[in-house]
């Protein structure tokens, strides 16, 4: 089909872990609805988004009274007891990070453990609230865990995967053609995969990826620049740019009706 061509841009409007004096994302939650309206507007199909607790419902709804863009709920590095709150908003999808996270940012140091007992659990929580869950994929092993949740009938594809690349930390792994190869190849079947790369190697992963038939994250939490030494106004702009040279690799951008039909919400 078609629109299974078409590109599907997820920004990303959280403060960026490595570069915290830029400043350059959306502080106050008023900012925050504003900013993923414009981005709807720019070119996102979907809004990866850290639901500020206690307001979970209220951000969920006031998006959805402006905007048809796909709400996906970040903050994988909370165990799943403490994200009742966020289920309960019901987004379209959740995060779900398919291995431990070990990240190591400008101030801070996180560990925390995502045992396969925890990733049953995250199945079965989003069949109950009719979530989508978005599998983050960090290295090889994240494949496996995947592939053993898949054997136990516990998801049901497509399986949408974003794909991390240069987050500092013992979870990292280079940003190099090879590796977005090497690791793309053991993707199960029925999947379709996002891309997200730190710091300035993000143009040359994120175009192999457009080129290759993948999806882009992009935004100020991952590299809150339009290009290196140039940091964006803003989270729209950023959209906007990788608009622009999605269009002149031959890929237009999907709307959210069309992200929903190829993600399967």
């Amino acid at each position: 089909m078609e629109n299974e061509k078409k590109l599907i841009i997820t920004v990303t409007t959280a403060n960026s872990w490595i570069y915290p004096e830029l400043k350059n994302w959306p502080e106050t939650l008023d900012d925050l609805i504003e900013t993923i309206v414009q981005c709807h507007k720019a070119g996102a199909a979907i809004a990866h988004i850290h639901l500020i607790r206690g307001k979970e419902k209220e951000i969920v709804q006031r998006i959805r009274e402006q905007c048809d863009i796909i709400i996906q709920a970040g903050m994988s590095s909370d165990p799943i007891e403490k994200r009742k709150p966020l289920f309960d908003s019901k987004p379209d999808m959740v995060s779900i990070i398919l291995n431990h996270h070990d990240e190591r940012f400008t101030s801070v140091e996180l560990h925390q453990l995502h045992p396969r007992e925890e990733l049953e659990k995250y199945c079965k929580t989003c069949k109950e609230y009719k979530i989508k869950p978005e599998w983050e994929v960090w290295h090889h092993g994240s494949i496996w865990n995947l592939n053993y949740l898949i054997k136990k009938n516990l998801i049901d594809g497509p399986h949408f995967l974003s794909v991390f690349f240069n987050w500092p930390g013992g979870a990292w792994s280079p940003p190099e053609p090879g590796e977005y190869l090497h690791r793309i190849k053991y993707f199960p079947k029925d999947s379709l995969h996002t891309v997200s790369i730190m710091g300035s190697e993000q143009v040359k992963i994120a175009t192999l990826a457009v080129s290759m038939g993948g999806h882009i994250r992009v935004g100020t939490e991952d590299y809150p620049f339009i290009k290196e030494g140039v940091p964006a106004k803003n989270n729209a702009e950023i959209v906007k740019n990788w608009v622009l040279i999605s269009e002149k690799m031959g890929r237009s951008v999907a709307t959210p009706s069309e992200a929903r039909n190829m993600i399967g919400i």
